[in-house]
């Protein structure tokens, strides 16, 4: 009964493993804030790094590098989309953080409007540091990517990010929306 009562307090203690969503700050067309609730419980991995990476300021002015309209709206490359960095319209969407990628934590979540995904290559196991936002269902996407967080606030903002995809021929005229700051929220 001691031990377990010692393993309450220390958990107890050490506070919440993971904060429970993150506030976006956008800039460019779509200004405004976009909130949203991660799901730590579905998929602790990619939260515990989404988070790192906004509490670091990893995702502050980064791009939204690849925008299709009816479908999503792709962000994260902290590689090179930060446009007070490394930005490269050329490049962005093609790199990630210096963490390794991590292992898919699919769920039975449906890829409905708003929902929030990790990005990856072929590899199931290859998601990183991008992530994307969905404008409209997108059920072909369900078992395939991991469902990281739902947007809870700021819908109307995430409608108005600047379509476009640099590398489909559907540039973006002007400078690409991007994520002013990121702040981990509680």
């Amino acid at each position: 009964m001691l031990r377990k009562f010692s393993s309450v307090l220390a958990l107890v203690a050490a506070g919440p493993a993971f904060a429970t969503g993150i506030e976006i700050t956008v800039a460019g067309e779509a200004n405004g804030v976009v909130t949203i609730d991660l799901l730590e419980d579905v998929a602790p991995g990619h939260v515990a790094r989404i988070t790192a990476l906004a509490a670091a300021g990893a995702y502050d002015g980064v791009v939204f590098h690849r925008v299709i309209d009816g479908f999503m709206a792709q962000t994260g490359d902290v590689a090179n989309g930060n446009v007070n960095q490394n930005y490269d319209y050329r490049r962005a969407g093609t790199g990630g953080s210096d963490q390794p990628n991590l292992k898919a934590e699919f769920s039975d979540i449906p890829f409905d409007a708003g929902v929030v995904g990790m990005a990856r290559s072929q590899s199931p196991d290859s998601a990183n540091s991008q992530f994307f936002i969905m404008f409209d269902a997108g059920y072909f996407l369900n078992g395939q990517y991991t469902v990281v967080g739902r947007v809870t606030d700021g819908a109307d903002v995430v409608q108005a990010i600047k379509r476009g995809h640099p590398r489909s021929g559907s540039i973006q005229e002007g400078e690409p929306d991007r994520m002013e700051k990121v702040v981990v929220t509680e």
